[in-house]
Order: structure tokens, then sequence, then C-alpha cells
């Protein structure tokens, strides 16, 4: 406890500031993603298929906005004030939801939403790999994610609250949505504090044929694995719609996100301290057995025991990757392009994340919700295939 205590004092403040930013942006969300799925089927009376296209054009839009945000950071020089207009978007996006009355301004507010996103995360990726000592990335990565994580759960906590306090009020939800959002952007400009980059005495294009000879093999199997994982680990979405389908009313289909996000809070820092000392690759091959063994239950069962422990395994799995992936961005991208090369990283990711999401919504309407956790698994193990194969260059 002593060790661990130390290391997190270790942790520059900032990244504290970052994380808690970040808990409060996820708060809001979760409060509307939470219930967002049931609310486009039950009240707008949305298809399977239109809402996967939707969750994955979404979250596509995120991660391939990364791309330039990214490498105009590096171009910049300048991560902070990119990360302010993400979240400031992102912000400014959560009253659309409350007025929404068709898909029209459900598409309008997501893709503003996740534009917001898109802008920021990559520059925000990158500033916590420029505050915090090499030494300590994995933890400071895993430190953010489960500050992170710790919003994704609340927010859902809150919205069964508020679901069974106001009697299935989406709309009111809703509007409380927008408090954390706005309170995120006020700590991010006066919490955070940017460090200082050396000075170049020309700006070059990040993303020019000369730069991006300089990402190594290792770096580009990182973002293959990054994009296999994204096919095989689908919208969560499709997590709360499977718990409804398994007879969960629609105040409480929020605990599904409430228990796969207390599983992820909890691990995602001790996962993120470990992998500063064992090999990350091995820990990325753990994370996808775990994965696997969550879209088998997932499949068997959408209620009971065998339902919820899909839902922490999912958790677990999520704890385990997703900070590390960061980290060996972190590790192979040298550091004046490591904006860009979170970027290319999301950008490959976002792909993988439309056709994703797209398929399952597909496979789900087509052949039920079943198929879409077993294709999960395929891709899971083509993942898994391409940890095998990694490039003799990666160190780790």
């Amino acid at each position: 406890m002593n060790q661990r205590t130390a290391t997190l004092r270790r942790i520059p403040k900032s990244i504290w500031a970052l994380g808690f930013v970040s808990l409060l942006m996820d708060v809001s969300s979760e409060l509307i993603h939470s219930l967002l799925p049931v609310f486009m089927v039950t009240s707008l009376g949305l298809s399977m298929l239109v809402v996967g296209l939707i969750e994955g054009a979404a979250e596509a839009t995120a991660l391939i906005v990364k791309v330039f945000s990214g490498a105009l950071s590096d171009y910049w020089g300048k991560r902070k004030p990119l990360a302010v207009l993400g979240y400031g978007l992102g912000a400014l996006s959560k009253p659309l939801f409350a007025l929404a009355t068709s898909s029209g301004w459900i598409i309008t507010a997501r893709l503003a939403d996740r534009i917001g996103k898109g802008i920021r995360g990559a520059p925000r990726d990158a500033l916590v790999a420029d505050i915090a000592p090499p030494e300590l990335r994995g933890a400071a990565f895993g430190l953010r994610q489960s500050l992170d994580t710790v919003g994704a759960f609340l927010g859902p906590t809150l919205a069964v609250v508020f679901m069974l306090l106001w009697n299935d009020d989406f709309r009111a939800v809703f509007w409380v949505a927008t408090v954390p959002a706005f309170l995120c952007v006020a700590l991010l400009v006066w919490g955070v504090k940017e460090p200082d980059r050396p000075l170049q005495p020309k700006r070059l294009n990040p993303i020019s044929r000369a730069n991006l000879a300089r990402l190594s093999p290792a770096y580009w199997w990182v973002v293959g694995v990054g994009a296999v994982f994204t096919l095989a680990r689908f919208s969560e979405a499709f997590l709360v719609l499977r718990a409804q389908e398994g007879g969960l009313a629609l105040a409480w289909t929020p605990l599904v996100l409430i228990g796969m996000n207390i599983v992820y809070a909890g691990c995602a820092y001790p996962f993120g301290k470990l992998a500063d000392k064992i090999s990350h690759t091995s820990l990325l091959g753990w994370g996808l057995v775990l994965l696997i063994s969550a879209d088998l239950l997932l499949a068997y069962s959408n209620s009971g025991v065998v339902f919820w422990a899909g839902v922490a395994l999912w958790g677990l799995h999520m704890a385990m990757t997703q900070g590390l992936l960061a980290a060996m961005v972190a590790d192979t991208a040298p550091p004046d392009l490591r904006g860009t090369g979170y970027g290319f990283f999301n950008l490959l990711s976002g792909v993988a994340m439309l056709i994703a999401s797209g398929l399952a919504g597909w496979l789900w309407q087509s052949w039920g919700a079943s198929t879409t956790f077993m294709a999960g698994i395929g891709f899971a193990a083509l993942a898994l295939l391409l940890l095998v194969l990694r490039p003799k260059d990666l160190a780790r």
C-alpha cells in the first residue's frame, strides 16, 4: 500500500487534473449514453441496424478527427488549446439530446459530441505522455483511465436514480447532463498546466512523407492490433440492449454500464502500474482472452449470473487493455510526433469502430444477438494471432 501511495504522489498534478476532467465529462456523457440506445428504440422507434450505424458513425467520427487534431498539436507545439476546444464542443452538444424529437437530432448531437471528443482525444493523450515521467507512463495512463471510468459508472448510476425519481423522463435526465460537462471545461482551463516544449527552428508538416517514415514498424503494428481489437470490441450500446432483451426494466438498464465501469475503474490503475513492469504484449494477450470469455457468456445469456459475469469480464478486459494501448503508442512513436501517432492510431480504430458497430447491428437484426457476440470472438482471435506475429523491434 505504501509503494502504491508513493507512486500516486509522484504522478504530476496536471495528470490528476486531466483525470478529473475526464471524470466530469464521462459523468455527463454516460448520463445520456446509458439511456440513449433504449431512448432511440423505445421513444423514437429506430431499428437495431439504425442504432448500430448511428453508434458506429459517431464513434468513428471521433476517432477519425483525432488524426488531424493530433497532427495539428504536433505542428503547433500546443496540446491544451485543442483539448479545451474539444471538451467545449462536447459540452455544447449536450442540450441537443434533451431537445431531440427525431433521428436527425440524435445524429446531429452525437456527431457534434464525437467531433469534440475527436478534437480533444489525441492532444490530451499526447499531453499525458508529455507530462508523465517515462518510468510512470503506464501508471499515469492507468490513473487517467481509472478516473475517466469512475465518471463512466457515476453517470449511469445517476441516470438510474433520476429515471426512478422522475418516472422515466429521459429528457429531464439529459438536461442534468449539461452541468458536469461545463464544469469539466472550467477545470481544464484553470487546473491543467502544459509543459514547455523545445522551440523548433522551423515547423514541419507532421504528416509529410519524411515524418511518416520515422514511424517504426513497431508503431504500425500497435496501430494494426488496435484496429483489429476495435473490431472485436463494438459499442457498449449492445450490452445495454442485450440486457433489455433479457427483460431488464427501462429505468434499470444503466446498471449494465455501472457494473462494467465499476470493474473498469477499479482495475485500470493497477493494470496500468503493472504495465510498467511486465511485457505489454503478454498483458494485451490476457486482455483478449478476457474479451473472448466475455463474448462467450454474453452470447449464451441475456440475464442472470452468466450475463452479469460477461459484463464484469468486459469491464476487466477494458481495464487491462485501453490504457495499455495508449502507453504502447507513446513508447513506439517519436516524442515530437506523439500527437500524430495517436491520430493515426485512432484513425484506423475509427474505421474499425464504424465497421464493427454496423456489422454488430446487422448481425443482431438478421440472426440474433448471439451471432453479434460470436463475431466479436472471431476478431479477438485474429488480434491474438497478430500478437504472435509482433515485430522483433518491439521492445516489450
